[in-house]
């Protein structure tokens, strides 16, 4: 790590949401793979048809939001988190929660996992990669 901040983004907002903004936020040169989950307003639940929602929050909510991301990048091998939920009017469709993590997950699949990857070039030759 050089020296930068593990939580990337841990707010609580009432403007959209941005898959961008999130993947951008956690977008790290020592990372192998990026998570995104997008959490969006659907229109039914439990059987009933909802027409949208409205989130409000706790005045504790981002504290609480940040402590959680906290413990998530301290129990797992985290890079870079960022996590926004959204607050007020939203329609269905639109996104509630965006959270992202980046790690180095793929790196340690690579060399645990026995797949290996035959590239192919412009030039006619090729090479393996992968494999101890």
């Amino acid at each position: 790590m050089t020296g930068v901040e593990v939580i990337r983004l841990a707010e609580l907002r009432e403007a959209p949401l941005s898959v961008d903004e999130l993947r951008a936020a956690v977008s790290d040169p020592g990372a192998g793979g990026i998570a995104l989950f997008a959490g969006a307003v659907r229109e039914s639940d439990q059987g009933r048809d909802v027409t949208r929602l409205s989130y409000s929050a706790h005045p504790s909510a981002a504290a609480e939001l940040r402590r959680v991301a906290e413990k998530v990048a301290a129990d797992y091998d985290v890079i870079a988190l960022a996590a926004v939920h959204r607050t007020g009017d939203l329609e269905i469709g639109d996104l509630a929660v965006v959270v992202a993590a980046s790690c180095a997950l793929i790196d340690r699949l690579k060399h645990e996992v026995p797949i290996w990857k035959r590239q192919l070039f412009r030039d006619g030759s090729s090479e393996w990669v992968g494999g101890a």
